[in-house]
């Protein structure tokens, strides 16, 4: 275990002190959100995404261990394992480099090399290959190994046998394998055409004549040259100079002046072309799939985190607009708590007539409810029903803002068994509806009910592969969930689910025994939930909230574990529970610093950290961090793509970051694209991820419109004069 944990120290640049107590919390069961707010004297107050790229390497190193002993016992066990093999698979940093230590021990499928040695043929190999200076021409020593009886007719099939075994040895040689690979990756090139003679026009159109350095291929291409490989359209390969991959196998298995040099030589490029480049080609792509399938992994991660994180638009009656040409627009209104008040479907897309019937049909709903505001979904008909909704704000008198949400996932919750269940009544069509509404009011708590696959904030999401995405991008929600806190008494199973601690069965049960015996009055009454032990409500209690707790600390995201230390600061500044209840202790923070951090924090039995965070949350009991993020644009009139001209400057929400540039909803149907080199940053930025963030609120200036193909080039640059 020390090397480990000395590895992840130097790798992630953290003490290893605190990386030692990490995997010990980690291997105790904690989970990574309570480690990162609960347990920060042990581990630095190193945040979320630094603790599951621990965990990430943790699991790593440990799978790169256990894989070393399977190796060193495997080759143990044909009686051929040395010290010196044994300690260069122990200082092997990779799994491919173990590997290669096993792959001349490996069992193998019958090979070329294999039929040469049942002939009988290893000693002439192994008499060539060491190319004495005084040893016999190639000819001369395949004269002995004639033998029809064993299938070797002549000569030239006795030295035909001695180069495939040789070549083969060179092939398995784990330095020539890693050299190679190194050379490759910093000298080959990425090579894609177009399968077919004349190729018809397609997305793939870029890649019909690719060619680009290995080490410097983007993600984003590699992805999509992958795709059309896989669609047949693309033709891909790996570029290499043979000449210069040759020269370091031939100094590595070449004695000049020797009479068998030359066989040797031949040997060797036969190696080259028949075994060892074939398999790093493969190799190389293998690498480039990985790289950027984690960094299209980890784009989707950066993109969910702030769209989970938006802020939400609480406690108004709001109205969702399902769009749609065919089957009409969806209708749903939905009270502040999400509570669902009426539903209705109309038809402004079928008529000028039909469409002020429908302003009139949801004229009455927003009088009715006292509507505030309008959700509508990004889809098909968009753009229409946001040219309704502005005739429908007017004839109200104003009052109404909307907002275009983005509804992707929308009808797959819909379609859902969660949906089905809580809307048993209610049309496919119309659950979608009521999923907009509740977008607009709280983000976080209507998406995690979605797979977060399909939420729509990645690139090539469905080429990834699907475990690993699944876990990373399950890790964000988990994150967003515990750093905002859930209402233990409101909360739905899928919410509560992601609570640290908490899994599927055990957020049912607490929905169960809320049903069935009412609203929780204490923190501690999640401990009679059926299968939620004490480990469980560690982990978990700090991010439930109880608003019907009379103690006011269960409002908070102060751990029980440190009520007493909270209620100690209080009595040492002078407060009680009550002026926390009351909301009047704003000079806390003063007060602590009068006293001393850490004299205070001594004296309350925690550490620094800990004593920061009691004070934060005592301060703003029940505070929504999202509550301190710019809130989203609401809108009262509607633009359209011909009104769009360069030049225009425009305030717009950030809708997706990918590789290659910022994809920016500024109020009309069609989101704008502001590539990478138009995002006005004072220096070259490698991701545009560096410069903003989905959710962050945008000025843009437009650069062109093309309304035949829909798309909008935007700046962040501000045009000069």
């Amino acid at each position: 275990m020390e090397p480990i944990i000395q590895i992840l120290a130097k790798e992630l640049d953290k003490s290893p002190e605190h990386v030692e107590n990490v995997v010990r919390l980690i291997d105790e069961g904690n989970t990574i959100p309570f480690i990162a707010r609960y347990r920060k004297e042990l581990h630095g107050a190193m945040d979320d995404t630094a603790l599951r790229t621990l965990a990430d390497r943790l699991q790593y190193l440990r799978n790169l261990d256990k894989r070393r002993e399977e190796v060193k016992s495997a080759i143990e066990g044909q009686g051929r394992l040395t010290e010196e093999l044994s300690a260069a698979i122990d200082a092997a940093a990779t799994l491919a480099e173990v590997e290669d230590l096993y792959r001349p021990y490996r069992p193998k499928r019958r090979t070329r090399a294999t039929v040469a040695r049942e002939k009988g043929l290893e000693p002439l190999a192994q008499l060539l290959y060491a190319q004495e200076g005084d040893g016999p021409a190639p000819e001369e020593a395949a004269v002995d190994y004639v033998d029809a009886e064993k299938g070797v007719e002549s000569v030239e099939d006795a030295l035909q046998g001695a180069s495939d075994i040789i070549a083969e040895w060179i092939s398995d040689d784990a330095d020539i394998r890693k050299g190679l690979r190194e050379l490759v990756w910093r000298k080959g090139y990425l090579v894609s055409a177009a399968a077919a003679k004349e190729p018809e026009d397609t997305v793939y159109r870029l890649y019909y004549d690719f060619k680009s350095p290995l080490n410097r291929a983007m993600g984003h291409q590699v992805l999509a040259i992958n795709r059309g490989e896989r669609e047949e359209i693309l033709k891909v390969s790996v570029e290499m100079d043979r000449e210069a991959a040759l020269i370091p196998i031939r100094r590595a298995v070449l004695r000049p002046g020797a009479p068998a040099m030359a066989f040797v030589r031949a040997a060797a490029e036969d190696a080259y072309d028949r075994l060892i480049f074939p398999s790093v080609e493969r190799e190389m792509r293998n690498l480039l799939t990985e790289n950027a399938d984690e960094g299209a992994i980890h784009n989707f991660a950066l993109n969910l985190k702030p769209l989970l994180m938006q802020p939400p638009v609480k406690g108004k009656v709001t109205m969702g607009l399902d769009p749609g040409y065919r089957n009409g627009c969806k209708v749903a209104v939905v009270d502040g708590t999400g509570k669902v008040l009426d539903t209705a479907v109309v038809y402004p897309t079928f008529s000028e007539r039909k469409k002020q019937e429908a302003i009139d049909v949801l004229a009455r709903l927003i009088k009715k409810h006292g509507v505030a505001h309008i959700a509508i979904g990004n889809g098909t008909a968009s753009r229409e029903t946001e040219q309704m909704t502005v005739e429908l704000i007017r004839q109200v008198g104003g009052g109404v803002s909307y907002m275009i949400v983005n509804e992707a996932g929308a009808s797959v919750y819909s379609a859902s068994k969660l949906a089905a269940q809580e809307f048993p009544d209610f049309d496919v069509n119309l659950r979608s509806a009521v999923s907009i509404a509740r977008r607009l009011q709280d983000p976080l708590a209507e998406l995690v009910k979605i797979d977060p696959k399909s939420i729509g904030v990645g690139q090539y999401q469905h080429d990834m592969p699907q475990a690993r995405l699944d876990e990373t991008l399950s890790g964000v929600v988990e994150d967003c969930v515990n750093a905002v806190g859930v209402d233990l008494n409101t909360a739905s199973a899928p919410l509560l689910s992601y609570v640290a601690g908490l899994n599927n069965t055990t957020a049912k049960n607490i929905v169960a025994y809320r049903e069935e015996n009412g609203a929780f009055t204490a923190r501690r009454q999640v401990l009679k939930v059926p299968k939620l032990g004490p480990k469980a409500f560690e982990q978990c209690a700090g991010f439930l909230r109880v608003p019907e707790s009379k103690n006011v600390l269960d409002h908070t995201g102060v751990h029980p574990e440190s009520y007493e230390a909270a209620e100690k600061l209080l009595s040492l500044c002078g407060y009680s529970l009550s002026d926390v209840a009351a909301g009047g202790i704003g000079a806390l923070r003063e007060r602590v610093k009068e006293q001393g951090e850490a004299q205070a924090a001594q004296a309350c039995g925690v550490g620094v950290p800990t004593l920061r965070d009691i004070v934060a949350e005592l301060m703003k009991p029940g505070r929504d961090p999202r509550d301190e993020l710019p809130k989203p644009i609401l809108r009262t009139d509607v633009l359209e793509m011909k009104d769009l001209k360069p030049g225009m400057e425009l305030t717009g929400t950030v809708r997706n970051v990918i590789d290659f540039g910022v994809f920016v909803d500024i109020g009309v149907h069609q989101d704008g694209l502001v590539h990478i080199s138009q995002l006005g940053a004072p220096r070259r930025v490698r991701h545009p991820s560096e410069v903003c963030a989905v959710g962050d609120i945008v000025t843009v200036w437009v650069l062109e419109v093309d309304e035949k193909k829909k798309r909008i080039s935007l700046t962040m640059k501000k045009p000069k004069g």
